[in-house]
């Protein structure tokens, strides 16, 4: 009996767990929805809804490695290039689908990372992200100089549409697709924080020497996550370039990684949404809100003082302890 009386507050607590897990599934889906239904066929929300795609995707390619693990790298502008590049010389160059270049850049971009990453295992801190930001200096260097295959300053253009099963996709359609992808690839990177794997990613950036005493290779963990997040970065450079047909060198520049570190910090580390929100947020200072002009990144810069000041968990953070404060009143109230 005893036993039994137990063991039911662990089963309620994971039953919750799971309810709470499945109506912030739901919820953001439903958000989703609401933010393509938002774009519509309006040119300018559908470019909005685009860009703060390819910054949630770029952001939650560097949540992974950087605010799980630890492992600051400042070669994404790198990494987002290779995919819009990919796709670039895919479309231009070969008859074959473009899915297939989405999948060339994604390995290509994680095969440079694993590489980088293993060539600066023993760097941390200051060293580690200048090391990483002239490596981002030097590849926008090569995309300037390599003009047979890059295009050199002017790009490469004339990219043709994206085509599933025959038909090609027009650009209304394209961008929901697009933020559907943004969902899943959040979806995905919170399950991945909260299973045992991200537990030891997060083990790994506080107490590493514990990490390896139970049997995991820290730099192994770490350079796996350096390649799934280049991954996932590259796959936005791709969307980008597919959505806009063309690619240059200055599509993607450092200060576009710059804005990316600063994203989940914003919108919440505790959760993948929060680099997602942090998009979404950059978006608005930095192009929508016209009242602002010019000075978009000033105010962005601004919020983010603020927020590491007032709610240091992000905005995401600031709302979860309100809403457990709410439940634990209404708990005590409904005990009352």
């Amino acid at each position: 009996m005893s036993e039994a009386m137990q063991k039911a507050p662990d089963v309620g607590a994971f039953g919750w767990v799971r309810s709470a897990e499945t109506a912030r599934i739901l919820g953001t889906f439903a958000l989703t929805l609401c933010v393509i239904a938002w774009a519509g066929g309006d040119l300018f929300r559908q470019d909005l809804a685009l860009l703060g795609a390819t910054y949630a995707l770029l952001a939650l390619g560097m949540y992974l490695p950087f605010n799980l693990a630890g492992a600051l790298s400042l070669a994404y502008s790198a990494y987002v290039a290779i995919g819009g590049y990919s796709v670039g010389l895919v479309a231009t160059k070969t008859g074959w689908p473009l899915p297939v270049a989405y999948l060339l850049g994604a390995v290509a971009s994680a095969v440079l990372a694993v590489a980088l990453g293993f060539a600066t295992r023993r760097l941390s801190g200051f060293y580690l992200a200048a090391v990483t930001l002239l490596f981002g200096m030097a590849f926008q260097s090569f995309l300037l100089d390599a003009e047979g295959i890059t295009g050199g300053a002017l790009g490469i253009g004339s990219i043709r549409p994206l085509s599933l099963f025959g038909n090609e996709l027009d650009r209304q359609t394209f961008i929901a697709l697009t933020l559907l992808i943004v969902w899943i690839a959040a979806v995905a990177v919170d399950r991945i924080r909260r299973s045992p794997f991200g537990v030891a990613l997060q083990s790994s950036r506080d107490v590493p020497a514990a990490v390896e005493a139970a049997g995991i290779n820290v730099p192994t963990l770490r350079l796996t996550v350096l390649g799934a997040g280049a991954a996932i970065a590259s796959l936005g450079g791709g969307l980008f370039t597919t959505a806009n047909l063309t690619i240059g060198p200055d599509t993607f520049t450092l200060h576009l990684i710059m804005l990316a570190i600063f994203m989940p910090l914003l919108g919440g580390q505790g959760t993948a949404w929060g680099p997602v929100l942090g998009a979404i947020l950059v978006v608005q200072l930095t192009f929508n809100l016209q009242i602002f002009e010019r000075a978009g990144s000033l105010i962005f810069g601004v919020a983010v003082l603020a927020v590491l000041l007032i709610a240091p968990g992000g905005i995401l953070g600031y709302t979860g302890r309100g809403a457990g404060w709410l439940r634990g009143r209404l708990t005590r109230t409904k005990g009352a």
